[in-house]
C-alpha cells in the first residue's frame, strides 16, 4: 500500500513538473489550495460540533425524556469517556495535541505532522465540545489546518522549508475560517506558530491561505459575525484611563488563569493520574461539567451565545460572575485531565464576563461606561493575555466587530494586559510550554540542537581574498567571474579588514566611468568583519548571521582564517540533525520493548540504556561530544528523583548540551551496536 502511494506521488510530481509555471505562480497556487483545504476542514469541524450538539442535546432529550433534565449531567461524562477510550487506543497520538504540536512540527520536523494525528485531533475535540465540554474549537482547528497542509505538502514532495511555510499557513487559515478574520489568522500564524520568525515569502503564503479560507467560511457559514451587538462609537477619550485599568486587571486575571492551569497540569501529571486511572479522572471532571451545566446551561459548549447575552446586557451580574468563575475553573480541568479543545473561546468568554462586571461596577458608582465597548475590549485583553498574542487579539476583535472607533482603547487594554503577563512569565506562554517539554525554540529553530553542533561539524567554504589596493575594474571582473558572492579584503600584512559584496558595488555602478580609475577595494569595502571560531556552537553563529544580516562569516582557528561558514549549510545540517532528534518520537514502541539487557533492536541499529559511570559524572554533553566521537545519538536521559526507587517515576531529561550528568543517570542511546559498545568500553 505504501509503495503504491509513493509511486502515485512520484507520477503526480512528474506530471506537475511538465507545467512551466514561474516559481512564484506555483507557490501562490499552492498557498491558495492550502487555504481552501484548511477552510473546508474548519467548516467541516464546525458542522461536526453542531451535529454532535444536536445529537446529544436535542435528540437525547426527546428520546430519554423520562430521565428528565438530569440527562445534562450524563452527556459530558459520556463525552469524556469516549475521549478516554481514544487515548487508551492511541496514547502516543493523543499526546500530540494543541497548537504546541504545530509549533514543534514547523520548528523541528520541517513542517511534518502525521496524518493519523490530524484525524485523531479532528474527532476528539469535536466529541469534547459536542458533548458540552466548555472549551474552544480554535486550537484543534489550527492543528487540523496545519496537519492537512503538511499532508498535501508531503504528497507534492515540497522541500522542508516550503513545508514549514505551508503548515503554518494552513494553521493560520483555519483560524481565519473559524473566526472569519483573515488578518487575525495571518498574525496568529506569525505570532504563535512561527514565533515571530517573519519572512517575505512566508507572509505571502499566510495572506493567500487566510483570505481563501475566510472566503470559503463566509460562503458556507455566512458572513455574519459570531457576536451580535449594536455598534456604538467610542468618542469620550477622557475615559481612556478606564481601559488602562481594565488592561491591568485583565492581565492579572490572565496571569492567575495561567498559574492555575500550570498548577492543575502538574497536579494531574504527578499525583492524580498516578493514583487513579485516567478514564476515571476524566469521568469525574465530566460529572463536574455536567453538574455546572445542569444549573447553568450557558456554561456548556463554546459559550458564544452567552457572550451575546452579555453584549445585549440581558444577564444579571451575579449570573455573569458565576459563569466566569465556572469557565475559569472547568477549562483547565478538562484539558489537563485529558480532554481536547482550545483556549481562545474560553479566553473570550472570561474576558466578556470580566468586561461586563467591570462596566457594571463603574456604572454603579456613578462613572458611566458603555457595556458593549467595555465587554469587547475586555475580550481582546484577556484573549491577548492568556495566549500572549497582542497583535492577533487586537485584529481578531477588530475584524469581528468591524468597528474602528474603539481601536485605541482596545490596543491600550491588550498591550497593558499582555505586557503584565509577559513580564511575569518572561516571554510567551507557548514558548514556556515548549521549554517545559525540553524544547527551546528561537527564530523558528530548536536551540538545543544548534547548541550541540559546532562550526567544525559544517563543511567550510573556501574564501576569496582581494587586496585592499585592488582597483575597482578588477573587483567588478572578479564578482562577475567568481562563484563567490562575498569577497574578503586583506591588507599588506594579510589581515582581513573588510568585505565586498554586490551590495557595496551596485550603488557606484551608475558613476562607474568616472570612478573606475579612482576607487580601490579599501574605498568600497564594508569595514566591519565579524569572525567566528572553529569551535563555536551553531546557535551563536546563527545569531551573529541574523544580527549582522549576512549569509556567511569567516572562520578562525588558531587566529588564522581557514574558510567561511554559510547560513544555508547551517540550516541544512540543522534539518538533518532535527530529523535524527525526531527519531525519539517514532520509536515509542521500541523503547517500551527494551529487554532485561536494556536493549531494543531496530533493523541494523539498536537502542540501549547505558548507566552513567564515574568516568563521565559531572561532565556536560558538550564536553563529552558523544555524537562526534562515536557517531551515536542520545535520545533521552533518565534521572531518578530523590527518595524515589520506582523506575517509572524517573524524570525524563531532554539531552540539553549544557546538562551535567549525575550519578544514577541512564543514557538512552541509538546507533550501530559496535559503536555503542565502543562508547560503553571507553566510559568504564
Amino acid at each position: 500500500m505504501a509503495a503504491k502511494f509513493i509511486e502515485l506521488k512520484r507520477r503526480f510530481q512528474e506530471w506537475l513538473s511538465k507545467f512551466a509555471f514561474p516559481n512564484y505562480t506555483i507557490f501562490s497556487i499552492f498557498a491558495i489550495i492550502m487555504g481552501a483545504v484548511a477552510g473546508l476542514a474548519a467548516v467541516l469541524f464546525h458542522d461536526a460540533v453542531e451535529l454532535l450538539n444536536e445529537f446529544f442535546f436535542s435528540q437525547s432529550f426527546s428520546q430519554l425524556f423520562f430521565i428528565g433534565s438530569g440527562i445534562v449531567i450524563i452527556i459530558p461524562v459520556i463525552g469524556m469517556l469516549i475521549q478516554a477510550i481514544m487515548i487508551i487506543l492511541s496514547p502516543d497520538t493523543a499526546k500530540r495535541k494543541g497548537v504546541s504540536e504545530v509549533i514543534k512540527a514547523v520548528a523541528i520536523r520541517g513542517g511534518y505532522i502525521p496524518f493519523r494525528t490530524t484525524l485523531f485531533h479532528f474527532v476528539a475535540p469535536a466529541v469534547c465540545i459536542g458533548t458540552g465540554g466548555t472549551v474552544g474549537p480554535e486550537g484543534p482547528a489550527a492543528q487540523l489546518g496545519g496537519g492537512l497542509a503538511s499532508k498535501l505538502s508531503n504528497i507534492w514532495g515540497l522541500s522542508d522549508s516550503r513545508k514549514r511555510i505551508f503548515t503554518a499557513a494552513g494553521a493560520g487559515a483555519a483560524i481565519a475560517a473559524i473566526f472569519n478574520t483573515p488578518l487575525g489568522g495571518i498574525f496568529f500564524a506569525l505570532e504563535i506558530i512561527l514565533l515571530n520568525d517573519f519572512q517575505t515569502t512566508t507572509f505571502s503564503a499566510l495572506i493567500l491561505a487566510s483570505v481563501t479560507a475566510s472566503a470559503i467560511s463566509r460562503i458556507l457559514l455566512g458572513n455574519e459575525s459570531i457576536f451580535h451587538f449594536q455598534h456604538q462609537a467610542f468618542t469620550d477619550y477622557s475615559q481612556l484611563w478606564l481601559f488602562i485599568v481594565l488592561g491591568v486587571f485583565a492581565g492579572l486575571i490572565s496571569l492567575l488563569f495561567i498559574r492555575y492551569s500550570t498548577f492543575l497540569q502538574r497536579l494531574f501529571k504527578k499525583k492524580i493520574l498516578k493514583t487513579i486511572p485516567q478514564w476515571l479522572a476524566m469521568a469525574i471532571v465530566g460529572i463536574l461539567v455536567g453538574l455546572a451545566g445542569y444549573f447553568y446551561r450557558d456554561i456548556l459548549g463554546i459559550g458564544y451565545s452567552a457572550i451575546n447575552e452579555m453584549l445585549s446586557n440581558s444577564l444579571g451580574w451575579k449570573l455573569v460572575l458565576i459563569l466566569m468563575v465556572l469557565k475559569f475553573l472547568l477549562v483547565p480541568l478538562i484539558l489537563h485531565s485529558g480532554g481536547f479543545g482550545g483556549l481562545f473561546a474560553p479566553s473570550l468568554f472570561i474576558g466578556a464576563a470580566f468586561g461586563f462586571l467591570f462596566a457594571y461596577f463603574f456604572n454603579s458608582i456613578g462613572i458611566e461606561t458603555n457595556f458593549t465597548i467595555m465587554i469587547l475590549v475586555s475580550m481582546g485583553a484577556v484573549l491577548g493575555g492568556i495566549n500572549t498574542i497582542p497583535i492577533s487579539a487586537i485584529l481578531i476583535i477588530f475584524e469581528m466587530t468591524k468597528d474602528y472607533s474603539f481601536i485605541l482603547p482596545l490596543m491600550l487594554a491588550v498591550i497593558v494586559s499582555t505586557t503584565i503577563v509577559q513580564m511575569s512569565i518572561k516571554g510567551s506562554i507557548h514558548i514556556k510550554h515548549l521549554e517545559e517539554q525540553g524544547f527551546k525554540i528561537v527564530s523558528g529553530r530548536e536551540v538545543n540542537i544548534l547548541k550541540k553542533l559546532r562550526v567544525s561539524d559544517v563543511p567550510l567554504k573556501e574564501i576569496e581574498l582581494i587586496n585592499e589596493k585592488t582597483p575597482l575594474p578588477k573587483i567588478v571582473q572578479k564578482l562577475i567571474a567568481s562563484t563567490h558572492d562575498t569577497f574578503y579584503v586583506n591588507n599588506d600584512k594579510g589581515k582581513i579588514i573588510g568585505t565586498i559584496t554586490e551590495s557595496e558595488i551596485r550603488p557606484i555602478m551608475t558613476d562607474y566611468d568616472s570612478l573606475k580609475n579612482v576607487l580601490v577595494a579599501r574605498d568600497v569595502m564594508k569595514p566591519m568583519v565579524v569572525t567566528v571560531n572553529y569551535h563555536d556552537d551553531l546557535d551563536s553563529v546563527l545569531r551573529l548571521l541574523t544580527k549582522y544580516n549576512v549569509d556567511q562569516l569567516p572562520v578562525t582557528k588558531d587566529n588564522m582564517i581557514i574558510g567561511s561558514i554559510l547560513r544555508r549549510d547551517i540550516l541544512e545540517l540543522y534539518n538533518r540533525e532535527s530529523l535524527k532528534e525526531n527519531l525519539a518520537d517514532g520509536i515509542t514502541h521500541e523503547l517500551s520493548t527494551i529487554d532485561e539487557t536494556g536493549t531494543a533492536k531496530i533493523g541494523g541499529y539498536i537502542i540501549r540504556e547505558i548507566p552513567v559511570t564515574d568516568a563521565i559524572v559531572g561532565k556536560t554533553l558538550i564536553e563529552l561530544r558523544i555524537r562526534n566521537k562515536y557517531g551515536i545519538e542520545i535520545l533521552l536521559i533518565k534521572r531518578k528523583k530523590f527518595f524515589v526507587e520506582d523506575e517509572e517515576d524517573s524524570e525524563i531529561k531532554t539531552p540539553n548540551p549544557n546538562l551535567a550528568l549525575e550519578s544514577g543517570d541512564v543514557l538512552v542511546v541509538f546507533g550501530e551496536e559496535s559503536k555503542i559498545k565502543k562508547f560503553e568500553n571507553d566510559i568504564k
